[in-house]
């Protein structure tokens, strides 16, 4: 077969699936025969090759993978063991030594395509390489010609998986004058708090650190699901005697790990934690000294118009001289008035954090003030027992209890999940669970803090030469969906997006809200779609050319993770067969059609290979003190850790701004300093927002506001009362999203049926047994799935298992339900995948009903 296409039927592939299950089982230890007999009887020499790559969807893992390769292909994926730190290794899940059933399954693409039918049928022709490419290039340029090449939107996942491959698309997305949506806020994984608060995208501990925290508290993530390759660090400290607490409205596989598990009304979490901050203000359970060093809450703010007393405006004060112009001078009081250097961090040890004072202004008016801790306790004040009893379900005295836990915690580590955050007000829970580290002072230390661990976010190298060769342009998604708002002050294209070029993404599943992006396709919006993928998923059939893509097995790439601080290459263990191409020679190829000076940036003297080795060594020597040490030669033998600026190279998040002094925000790469300051511009951790839109909507400050009010309810009343369960889509233990869909290792795990959890008593309500195949539906769209009963399920919560095809589904996409709500907080900046409108999937109401019932 060599380097041949490889088609198998059902039965066939079945069969080489399970003799490659057996050879998986015993690599290793065994030393392997490079020889064998034939039917002849004399012996055949065997090409054996041992590679050494790295496992790249978008599950932050980031596992080390030896492939080894047997006359040209690949025979077994085994973890391997070779991380400087042992205990990072051995890494990899079934879902990545199941690879095997990607690379040589029946989606595979061998070809280019083009479309011959209409959209979603998946009717196509093949094509050679240079017709898909001129008509790409034809069918991109008409719509740049007619609309504005801005008008041509590009949406390529998660860079941290691929620098060298997905940068080369960027790449061509910035000459082109494209617009790029990005991935973070795209996928709902951007938790707004992060900016809002530190002024950061997001941060987290490393694993490694989990060891060290004495008490972890998880508000709404299954980590032993979504970081499974690391959670036994997890299982490990709670057994070492670290208190593991876990909050979620269902019984989760991580809630069985806990040592205790409190089961909380649906996105509620913030009522909780205001409740627990009450605690800790009322009684005296605070750091004084961390909080007047490193946050806003010594500072004042004035009671008339809700903005924080500024030094220019008060008489006697100034602003500091040296201070940048994304800094604000701000004042504190210690008896007398004091101007707040945004730059340093050396309030005096004695300035009040209880204060309230008359102020005179330079324009000869008095106002009062009071500063941003007074506010916040009287604010605490509305979250009473009987109220947090009320409103999360959960016994008061067992948050009283939690809040001396935490408050006593030396190490007290926060851990708010993506399900948790995918909400309207997603953002506020996240400011309200901040408090507590922030408040007892767990911040900047080993095993402390507050972490999110979602999405493929942080971008670890320094990018610009490889990725931007001119400015790019930048629209959020929500707006290519929901169309503008009056509150937009992000860029979006005067004739909208026309055209769509996606790559490394499943959009039409996994994106496709309210059913827009169909309609969009089929209705004639969207005149030109381009699709890139190594395999045909359900959006490849909405696409009018399709170009074959390498698997991560089949080219060279540089990756790294928010998780761990290791970096790592995709090596190609095999070549591409068929006509699989690498997306940097796609993208070469491409560029040179639509404009020949853009064929420059590829080292277009470079076969694809050597162009991306290139691209690797461009990066690395760019970065910096953390790469210093790092070639491309090194990485070829294994990963490398980031010369952090910590104890061990750690990765603890703001350890430089608390141990040194260092002003909030570190850089968040690849923006500027000047462009995320600007979100905290006291220099410290704010809680306190002054801005027009916080002040309007009553939210300067952490609050608690019930789920759909401002949402459905808003958005259509009549739903109030109709629809009464609330549709969660998690993650699956058998896919990372939509990859591993087609697996038929998982989907054998999964008896091939989607599944909808939902409690006992809902079911027996609405006549479910276990395993009726149901239907969820509301007035935008419904998915169909099969009935887990589950006594872990919260009442009115239909948890489904995202990441299922739509022909595992009846051909319908589980996000036609979902809609794409815009809440004005996340519109008062724009940084691209920073500070933008973050998909809130789980601000939805749903009915349940067996099939065929209510129709």
């Amino acid at each position: 077969m060599g380097k041949k296409g490889i088609k198998l039927n059902r039965r066939q592939f079945l069969k080489a699936s399970a003799a490659t299950g057996v050879l998986a089982g015993t690599v290793g230890p065994i030393k392997l025969a490079q020889s064998s007999t034939n039917e002849s009887g004399s012996a055949d020499n065997k090409d054996i090759k041992f590679v050494r790559s790295t496992c790249s969807p978008n599950c932050t893992s980031s596992c080390g993978i030896t492939a080894m390769v047997v006359d040209g292909q690949i025979k077994t994926l085994s973890p391997t063991d070779d991380y400087p730190e042992p205990e990072y290794g051995p890494r990899g899940c079934l879902r990545g030594l199941s690879f095997l059933n990607l690379i040589y399954g029946p989606d595979r693409l061998e070809k280019p395509l083009i479309r011959t039918g209409d959209r979603g049928k998946g009717e196509f022709r093949e094509a050679s390489w240079e017709e898909a490419l001129d008509y790409c290039a034809e069918g991109l340029q008409k719509v740049a010609d007619k609309y504005g090449p801005e008008s041509i939107g590009a949406s390529f996942q998660v860079g941290g998986t691929g620098f060298v491959q997905k940068g080369a698309w960027f790449a061509l997305a910035s000459q082109a004058g494209w617009n790029v949506l990005h991935a973070y806020d795209l996928n709902g994984d951007l938790p707004m708090f992060w900016p809002m608060t530190f002024g950061v995208q997001t941060e987290e501990l490393e694993p490694l650190e989990w060891a060290n925290s004495d008490y972890t508290a998880i508000f709404g993530s299954n980590v032993t699901v979504t970081r499974l390759m690391d959670s036994d660090f997890l299982i490990n400290a709670s057994e070492n005697g670290m208190k593991l607490l876990v909050v979620d409205p269902s019984y989760t596989p991580t809630a069985s790990k806990a040592d205790q598990f409190l089961q909380i009304k649906p996105s509620s979490d913030a009522a909780m934690a205001l409740g627990i901050a009450r605690v800790i203000v009322d009684e005296g359970l605070y750091d004084s000294n961390f909080i007047k060093t490193f946050t806003d809450l010594p500072l004042l703010v004035r009671t008339d118009n809700g903005k924080r007393l500024q030094a220019d405006d008060v008489s006697g004060l100034s602003s500091v001289s040296d201070s940048p112009a994304y800094r604000n001078t701000f004042v504190s009081y210690n008896g007398q008035l004091v101007s707040v250097n945004p730059e340093k961090l050396d309030l005096p040890s004695d300035v009040l954090l209880e204060a309230e004072q008359d102020v005179t202004l330079k324009d000869g008016s008095t106002v009062k003030t009071k500063t941003v801790f007074k506010l916040l306790k009287e604010s605490l004040q509305t979250y009473t027992p009987e109220y947090v009893t009320q409103e999360t379900g959960l016994d008061w005295d067992t948050v009283y209890r939690i809040a001396h836990e935490m408050a006593a915690s030396k190490a007290l580590h926060i851990v708010y999940g993506a399900s948790n955050y995918q909400w309207y007000h997603g953002d506020l829970k996240g400011r309200a669970l901040a408090l507590i580290p922030v408040l007892t002072g767990n911040i900047g230390k080993s095993g402390a803090g507050i972490s999110t661990y979602a999405g493929q976010y942080r971008v670890r190298f320094n990018i610009k030469d490889w990725w931007f060769p001119k400015e790019p342009k930048w629209t959020p998604w929500l707006y290519f969906l929901h169309g503008r708002t009056d509150n937009m002050v992000a860029p979006f294209p005067e004739n909208g997006i026309k055209s769509l070029v996606f790559g490394w993404h499943n959009p039409f599943d996994q994106h496709n809200m309210s059913n827009k992006l169909r309609d969009m396709a089929t209705e004639g919006e969207l005149e030109f779609i381009v699709a890139m993928d190594f395999q045909r998923s359900t959006s490849c059939n909405w696409a009018d050319v399709v170009f074959p893509a390498a698997s991560w097995y089949e080219k060279l790439d540089l990756t790294a993770t928010p998780l761990h601080p290791y970096v790592q290459l995709q090596q190609p263990a095999i070549e591409p067969f068929a006509q699989r191409k690498s997306e940097l020679w796609i993208a070469r190829e491409l560029a040179k059609r639509l404009n020949p000076e853009f064929e420059q940036h590829y080292f277009p003297e470079l076969s694809a290979y050597q162009a991306a080795e290139q691209a690797t060594e461009v990066m690395l020597r760019a970065t910096g003190r953390t790469t210093e040490d790092m070639t491309l030669e090194k990485l070829k033998k294994g990963p490398m850790r980031l010369k952090l600026n910590t104890p061990q190279h750690r990765q603890i998040p703001f350890y430089e701004e608390i141990q040194h002094k260092q002003p909030f925000p570190p850089i968040s790469n690849p923006a500027p300093l000047k462009a995320t300051a600007q979100f905290v511009k006291s220099g410290r951790i704010e809680f306190y927002k002054d801005e027009d839109t916080f002040i309007e909507l009553g939210e300067t400050l952490p609050v608690h506001k019930r789920p759909f009010e401002d949402s459905e309810y808003a958005l259509n009343p009549s739903v109030e009362g109709k629809y009464k369960f609330v549709f969660i889509t998690r993650n699956s233990l058998y896919r990372i999203h939509s990859t591993h869909s087609n697996n038929i290792w998982m989907n054998e795990l999964q008896d091939h049926k989607p599944k909808v959890f939902l409690n006992p008593d809902d079911a027996k309500e609405k006549g479910i047994k276990d395993g009726d195949k149901v239907e969820l539906y509301n007035d935008r769209g419904r998915v169909t799935a099969f009935a887990s009963i589950d006594p872990g399920t919260g009442k009115n919560v239909a948890t489904f298992v995202q990441g299922w095809w739509d022909r595992y589904l009846d051909n319908e996409s589980y996000n036609t339900l979902t809609y794409p709500f815009i809440k004005p907080t996340h519109e008062i900046y724009f940084v691209p995948g920073i500070w933008a409108p973050n998909t809130c999937w789980n601000e939805c109401l749903i009915d349940v009903r067996k099939v065929g019932e209510g129709k």
